[in-house]
């Protein structure tokens, strides 16, 4: 089952973020072969992080559960919530197998949340600059309740439009980079 997991994190917390670095990617080791997707949000300036995605595939909830509250960040108090929930790789792919690579224009993360209309999710046609695609699905598995992006635009408004915003209550944008230890 794949998950999306969204830490948003804490204001005033970059210090404490950056001491725990090396313990969060050595937790985030252990489920390397399960990532579909990972990486740090920023403000809009650039440079003050304000979250962190995973997207991972585990075998239930209980797992997923435990993947984002056993966190070292979560557990010292960087994050202030957390968005958990099922989702469908609509692309088969992870990000590192996006086209794009690793660098190059800017990235962001879009997320549609509900309530919206659940009249059908498809991949849009121009998929080059998408990097991850899928609904955010109820605890079943059966209900869309959102959908989360990560892709490559020219600018915040430029992502947004990848979502029809009448579909969904909220569309949030956020800079978004690709994550991991530095190679």
């Amino acid at each position: 089952m794949e998950f999306f997991c969204y830490h948003r994190d804490r204001p005033a917390s970059a210090a404490l973020r950056d001491e725990l670095l090396e313990k969060h990617w050595s937790y985030m080791d252990r489920y390397a072969e399960r990532m579909i997707a990972r990486g740090p949000t920023f403000a809009a300036d650039g440079d003050a992080p304000t979250g962190s995605v995973h997207i991972v595939d585990l075998p239930d909830a209980a797992a997923a559960r435990g993947f984002a509250f056993d966190e070292p960040n979560y557990q010292a108090g960087v994050y202030r919530d957390v968005l958990l929930r099922r989702w469908r790789n609509m692309l088969g792919r992870t990000m590192w197998d996006f086209p794009g690579g690793r660098s190059g224009g800017d990235r962001y993360l879009v997320l549609g949340l509900g309530p919206g209309t659940d009249d059908g999710l498809t991949v849009p046609a121009d998929r080059d600059e998408l990097i991850a695609y899928g609904p955010l699905l109820s605890d079943d598995g059966v209900t869309r309740v959102g959908t989360a992006v990560l892709l490559r635009a020219p600018d915040p408004d430029s992502a947004r439009a990848v979502l029809a915003p009448h579909r969904y209550a909220d569309v949030e944008v956020h800079d978004w980079q690709f994550g991991g230890r530095p190679s």
